[in-house]
């Protein structure tokens, strides 16, 4: 089955709308990648000031592809140039044991 990883990353408030930015205008190579099944971006809806990046790939193999790729590197490029708007992340990394849709 598939693994999912969720990037737990810290928005201040004041800096939600550029978070929001800059995931909308990525440049969506993440679907390109072998293995990659889904992708959300979940902005808290509770008052907490956490969003979560959820990815779910076919495997783990393919997503430490993604992440050691080009695409990857070029993707986050506005954590060197613009610095990041999160003060803090944290990856947490789950395996898909029973699955349901629509």
């Amino acid at each position: 089955m598939s693994v999912v990883r969720i990037n737990a990353i810290t928005v201040p408030a004041e800096r939600m709308e550029e978070f929001e930015k800059r995931f909308a205008n990525r440049a969506g190579e993440v679907s390109k990648s072998p293995g990659f099944e889904a992708f959300e971006l979940l902005r808290p809806s509770d008052g907490r000031d956490v969003c979560l990046v959820y990815t779910r790939w076919s495997s783990e193999e393919a997503f430490n592809d993604w992440v050691n790729s080009p695409a990857f590197q070029h993707g986050h490029k506005a954590h060197g140039s613009q610095g990041p708007v999160g003060t803090a992340s944290e990856l947490w990394a789950f395996d898909v044991i029973q699955q349901e849709g629509a």
